[in-house]
């Protein structure tokens, strides 16, 4: 079995009847993790399916096999792609980072100019996610929408976060910058166009080197013949 045997496709209300059984396996995966997410109820997930918020992977056979979505805080200001699962029958197919690539896209799509942060224990993740191009960052870089880190509430390491003062907990922070991006690729292209002029003089300086060693070669060429 491997990716193939999947679609990963922008979940929609065709896929409302999975709610239930992806909130289920998302409760016991945080259990047996020993850390959690926050946790949410088949109505939400369906909300987000209805709004083409979550990506959803459904095995040839129509079985769920995965699932995330996307939620929104300070105003669309930060997205954070969150309640990534893959159900325990299709772990290890490559899944996860199938889901996680597509939900960055959508969320792309959707809001171009917002900030995508997560957060998560998972080393797994944390190396999708710098694939994708999210820094590690402290806590005070993230959403401080209230409604954000009041779902962190049913995790059970909430009483960790609290008594740091929401400065940081077990969960490592990620977040992609757009803006941040966007000035890479033009500090890139403006070394670029600095590097090339650099580049010409050494192109024509090497092509005059060359030049001038084949006319050598042909003097000496000539001076073989004529003393022949």
């Amino acid at each position: 079995m491997d990716i193939h045997d999947f679609a990963v496709i922008v979940a929609s209300d065709a896929h409302i009847g999975y709610a239930e059984e992806i909130c289920d396996e998302m409760h016991e995966s945080a259990k047996a993790r020993g850390t959690g997410i926050a946790r949410r109820n088949p109505e939400y997930v369906a909300n987000k399916m209805r709004e083409g918020k979550a990506v959803i992977a459904i095995h040839n056979d129509g079985t769920w096999a995965g699932f995330c979505y996307i939620e929104t805080w300070s105003h669309n200001e930060f997205v954070a792609n969150s309640g990534l699962i893959v159900n325990p029958l299709f772990r290890k197919c490559g899944l996860a980072k199938a889901i996680k690539n597509r939900i960055f896209e959508l969320s792309r799509e959707k809001y171009p100019d917002a900030k995508i942060f997560g957060l998560t224990t998972g080393l797994a993740v944390m190396k999708i996610n710098s694939e994708l191009g999210y820094e590690p960052v402290t806590y005070s870089e993230l959403t401080q929408d209230e409604n954000f880190w009041k779902g962190c509430q049913s995790c059970v390491n909430y009483d960790i976060l609290t008594a740091k003062g929401r400065k940081n907990c077990l969960c490592t922070a990620m977040l992609y910058d757009p803006e941040e991006k966007e000035k890479v690729i033009q500090d890139n292209g403006k070394r670029l166009q600095e590097e090339m002029p650099r580049t010409k003089r050494k192109m024509n300086l090497f092509e005059r080197l060359e030049a001038k060693l084949r006319g050598s070669a042909k003097v000496l060429f000539s001076s073989i013949l004529i003393n022949q």
